[in-house]
């Protein structure tokens, strides 16, 4: 599997990331998504800025966009395969939103999600 089928940014969330990395001194080689275990629906997206890509776990899979690495948490590719992450500000709301196809609930607030377990 290739990693941008992993995870899609666009082009809002790759400039928003841009401004976030570029705002950091040292500058940071990298953002990582990942997944924690959080909410009320379960799981929550998580971003953390990497100051070496050396830091990356490994196995991670990598999506490069407008001269940025995005690292993929492999122990979160299960959950958000084939989404898209965006950025959005309006006057209610700023932030990273994620599109993802696996998710089979989110909490009213929007913060968590959960997605469908196999038995």
């Amino acid at each position: 599997m290739s990693a941008t089928s992993i995870l899609t940014v666009t082009a809002a969330a790759a400039a928003r990331l841009q401004e976030i990395v570029t705002a950091q001194e040292p500058r940071p080689e990298a953002v990582m998504v990942s997944v924690t275990t959080k909410g009320c629906s379960g799981m929550k997206y998580d971003l953390q800025l990497l100051p070496r890509l050396a830091d990356a776990p490994p196995y991670a899979d990598r999506v490069e966009t407008n001269g940025l690495t995005v690292v993929i948490d492999p122990k979160a590719a299960l959950f958000i395969t084939g989404s898209t992450m965006d950025y959005q500000k309006s006057a209610l709301h700023s932030g990273f939103d994620f599109i993802n196809p696996n998710e089979t609930a989110r909490c009213g607030c929007g913060e968590s999600f959960s997605v469908a377990t196999t038995e």
